[in-house]
């Protein structure tokens, strides 16, 4: 009695009331072992995906095996906003399904414990690995896609291909070259009517390159058949000369990724403030239509995937207490259909965002609404 009734130290005291009771700390311990399965397999699965993919280059175009599987291990990181809904509707479909298919949850309720506070456990998960996932999302994954892009380049530079979009002007932010090349042949090597203008310090130009075609040369650009233009400092032709060929360094390491990333990036490759500030500058250069929609799309997305999280769990709570005494086959299958179902509003509301047929904001939060209201009614019903 003595020790009970003892005052404790305010850390203690603190620690006591914050600690899970029992229920909460059996049924995280249902959930872990589930989420941890379908997480690894998500990723795994993203992985190899992308590995067989980028084993043509291994295969075919000879690349360093180890710089190709550093690009693999460097994409993995923003499929988390994906991974993290899936393996917490499957955590709460097989985790509430076992206990269900063994009577516990019939036990809990006899016993007086109402379902939403058999609920409460997996919500609070569920919110926590949205955290989790937002955090991931908004500080890891963007630069993990920039080291991944790095690493592509750094793997073309090696196969002496290039993935330049044609007909789009890029600059080398190192030297402040301006390349634009009218197409590309299906050999990935050689370039047709490439252009290439080197700034002034005063003026536009100082220099402009016109070739009938260029290859790749390991880290150079190799023109052929150029056209050598060169300019006063007052903008006039200072002379102009036929060259059989030039040869121009290509960007590496930190520069690759700027040279040949297209000004449209998804959402998990950009942080939240970039696309923040992406979208205030399109909006003042009076920009709107698809291009500014796919930017809001992205923004409002940083918060909607990763918020899924929680919605799976929502979703999957009253799913497993319906049908958990099916077996864990059901609770597997419906983990996939609900994930497949939520991927495909995802995509309509996305495309509908798009070309402002909606809101883009809340085109990126429909699925959220939808899930989540099915999910807070089913589980309103089981409660009845």
């Amino acid at each position: 009695m003595a020790t009970l009734t003892e005052r404790q130290p305010l850390p203690r005291a603190l620690t006591s009331n914050f600690r899970p009771n029992i229920l909460d700390r059996y049924l995280l311990g249902e959930m872990a072992g589930p989420f941890a399965f379908a997480f690894v397999a998500f990723l795994l699965f993203w992985a190899l995906q992308i590995f067989f993919a980028a084993a043509d280059y291994i295969i075919n175009q000879h690349a360093p095996f180890f710089l190709v599987l550093r690009f693999v291990l460097f994409r993995v990181p923003p499929a988390v906003p994906m991974a993290f809904p899936f393996a917490c509707l499957f955590a709460g479909l097989l985790a509430m399904g076992r206990l269900m298919a063994d009577n516990e949850v019939t036990a809990m309720r006899t016993s007086g414990i109402p379902i939403w506070r058999i609920a409460l456990t997996p919500l609070i998960f569920g919110f926590a690995m949205f955290l989790v996932a937002y955090a991931t999302d908004e500080w890891i994954a963007p630069a993990s896609a920039d080291l991944s892009s790095r690493t592509f380049y750094q793997i073309i530079y090696h196969t002496n291909a290039l993935p330049v979009d044609p007909q789009f002007f890029q600059k080398d932010p190192d030297t402040g070259n301006v390349f634009f090349i009218t197409q590309i042949l299906p050999d990935h090597k050689t370039m047709v009517d490439v252009q290439v203008y080197k700034p002034a310090r005063f003026g536009e130009w100082t220099e402009t390159l016109q070739a009938k075609s260029a290859t790749v040369d390991h880290s150079a650009l190799v023109l052929h058949d150029v056209i050598d233009t060169r300019y006063a400092a007052d903008g006039y032709v200072n002379s102009q000369q036929h060259v059989k060929e030039v040869m121009i360094g290509l960007p590496l390491a930190e520069a690759a990724a700027q040279f040949m990333t297209s000004i449209n990036s998804d959402a998990s490759s950009t942080s939240t403030k970039a696309l923040q500030t992406q979208v205030a500058a399109m909006q003042a250069q009076g920009i709107s239509g698809s291009a500014l929609g796919t930017v809001q799309v992205n923004l409002a997305n940083k918060v909607a995937w990763p918020f899924a999280s929680f919605i799976g769990v929502v979703l999957a709570v009253p799913l497993a207490l319906r049908f958990g005494k099916r077996g864990r086959t059901l609770g597997i299958a419906l983990a996939i259909l609900a994930f497949f179902v939520y991927y495909l509003m995802s995509s309509a509301g996305a495309a509908l965002g798009r070309n402002n047929s909606i809101n883009p904001y809340l085109a990126a939060w429909l699925p959220n609404i939808i899930m989540g209201s099915a999910g807070l009614l089913l589980l309103w019903l089981e409660e009845r």
